[in-house]
């Protein structure tokens, strides 16, 4: 496994204390009904609780409070980030905080609530191209032209020691006896911040647990990237799921699987609606497409041997 300073179990546990209280502490808690459906244990995280909806808000806050301790950015150095709307949200609240302006770049296909949300929290928003990766593109010119800071998703490793800190608490929780021991992690995989995340605390914490991401058939440039080992581009993405629909492989957040992530695998377009619609009946919250990932992976391919964790990762359908 690749030693990143970045993602070490005491820096994830210090990035955690620093991250905004309205991010962290989010519901974690066995589901009877979820747990006799897999016939195992269901441990669910809920990440949406907070004022984005997400759990992007971990990650970006860790990140764009870094780059502001660098001098990198600040109230005459905006900050330029590409987004599906999540991780555009959470950096506009990042950079609102310490009074940054923030750039959003999204495709002109985005989704209107999420772009609305991010113009509501103090981001400029330029609508760009046909999909995400389009948009992300953009954003690398803009800021090339002018001389800004560009945060790309998945590339810089503190939006990883950020997400870490959802793990770091489930597996708190675990060691206090309030929640079973995990057997298998089930993350929805778009750049791939999360599951080097949570892969990362998990190797130091529970090595026993599997990771295992969880892509749209349609969006599956990281899936493939794992199994030959290098990145690999898409030449299209087809998913509803606009949270993980990235056709463009970020190199280094596929450097950071490997021994961090045990295994990648797909899942259809049905599997994620039917996926979204059981975990929004049985948890009586929106969830959002790319969120469903976590269960659709769970039933194509259930575990036998103990817990599995299910991430809600955001709803903002």
């Amino acid at each position: 496994m690749l030693e990143i300073p970045e993602l070490t179990a005491q820096a994830i546990r210090d990035a955690a204390a620093t991250i905004d209280p309205v991010f962290t502490g989010s519901p974690q808690f066995v589901h009877d009904g979820l747990s006799e459906r897999l016939g195992v244990p269901v441990v669910v995280k809920v990440e949406t609780v907070n004022p984005i909806r997400s759990f992007k808000g971990r990650g970006t806050w860790v990140a764009v409070h870094g780059l502001a301790g660098e001098g990198r950015i600040g109230p005459d150095r905006p900050i330029v980030v590409a987004s599906a709307g999540n991780f555009g949200q959470g950096v506009a609240y990042a950079a609102r905080a310490l009074g940054v302006s923030a750039v959003v770049f999204t495709s002109r296909h985005a989704n209107r609530g999420k772009i609305a949300r991010m113009r509501a929290l103090g981001a400029t928003v330029i609508e760009e191209g046909e999909d995400f990766d389009d948009a992300r593109g953009a954003s690398e010119r803009y800021a090339a032209e002018r001389g800004a800071e560009l945060l790309v998703d998945g590339d810089d490793p503190r939006i990883a020691t950020g997400a870490a800190s959802l793990a770091l608490e489930v597996t708190d929780a675990v060691d206090a006896g309030v929640l079973p021991r995990l057997a298998v992690a089930s993350v929805p995989v778009g750049n791939g911040a999360l599951i080097d995340g949570v892969g990362s605390w998990l190797r130091h914490a529970s090595a026993g647990t599997r990771v295992v991401g969880v892509q749209a058939e349609g969006a599956d440039a990281m899936t493939r990237s794992f199994a030959a080992g290098r990145p690999i581009d898409g030449d299209h993405v087809d998913t509803y799921a606009d949270g993980i629909a990235s056709r463009i492989a970020i190199p280094r957040a596929v450097e950071l699987m490997f021994g961090r992530v045990d295994g990648m695998h797909t899942v259809t377009e049905d599997a994620l609606h039917e996926a979204q619609a059981a975990l929004t009946e049985a948890l009586g919250i929106t969830v959002e497409g790319a969120a469903g990932a976590s269960w659709a992976g769970l039933i194509q391919s259930p575990p036998t041997d103990g817990a599995a964790l299910v991430i809600i990762t955001g709803s903002n359908a």
